[in-house]
């Protein structure tokens, strides 16, 4: 995917590994850099204010259920696309046609992407990341990615995680870059198969809950079918009104 120069074997980093090891073998350039200890609070508005002029974002690195880091996953750089060539809704649409069954009480046809809330007072989309990721200190361990925005982070670096949904992750990622624009969303961690976003403009009305919720099922269908009995509207209730947290799981 087309990325701007990367600066990451130029610059002086904390101890940590830069990752250049895919599923195919070795990537001609470091996919990312992460650190050898846990983020402690600050280290993402530190690495931010480092690496944005230089093309670089800060994401958590989580080891998840299964290897403890980016060296042992199947990161796959050279089967992902560019999120910008994917539209949204074409992307959501097709899954939706797809996953789509009355046992999970989500019914056809698709409905169209949900509008966007009103603007959060609640401080800008990157505070707001800045302060999940302190809040997420001590579990996971800092990351800087060459991207040029976040939502693109997960294609930047070729990561596998939804792989038994979606071949080319940078589908997803073009789902996200239009969650950027309408929810101010950003990428705060990824583990091996697990994604965690900032919400700046979560839905405030049950009306927008649900709307979002048809887009979460099609973006990753196991949410819906790991949560209590409710379908879109319960997990819409309990997972989305007012959240500014959203947590993705692909089985």
């Amino acid at each position: 995917m087309a990325t701007l120069p990367n600066q990451l074997p130029r610059i002086t980093l904390p101890a940590g590994t830069l990752v250049d090891t895919t599923g195919d073998g070795p990537w001609h350039e470091p996919l990312l850099w992460y650190a050898d200890e846990p983020a402690r609070p600050g280290d993402w508005s530190r690495l931010r204010a480092t690496g944005r002029p230089l093309g670089l974002l800060p994401v958590l690195i989580d080891g998840g259920r299964r290897d403890e880091g980016p060296t042992e996953w199947e990161l796959r750089p050279a089967d992902t696309t560019y999120p910008g060539d994917h539209d949204a809704e074409e992307v959501l649409s097709e899954a939706w046609e797809a996953y789509a069954s009355d046992e999970l009480e989500v019914p056809a046809p698709w409905p169209g992407l949900a509008p966007a809330p009103a603007a959060s007072t609640a401080g800008t989309p990157d505070e707001l990341a800045a302060e999940m990721a302190d809040m997420l200190a001590d579990t996971a361990r800092p990351a800087l990615v060459p991207a040029r925005r976040s939502a693109d982070i997960p294609a930047a670096i070729g990561w596998t995680g939804p792989l038994n949904h979606e071949n080319d992750v940078a589908r997803l990622c073009a789902v996200l870059r239009s969650w950027e624009d309408r929810f101010d969303i950003r990428v705060v961690e990824l583990g091996f198969d697990t994604l965690k976003v900032s919400v700046g403009r979560p839905p405030t009305t049950e009306a927008e809950a649900y709307a979002l919720a048809a887009e979460h099922f099609a973006f990753c269908p196991d949410n819906i079918g790991a949560t209590p009995p409710g379908g879109l509207r319960g997990y819409a209730h309990s997972h989305l009104l007012g959240q500014e947290v959203w947590t993705f799981w692909w089985d």
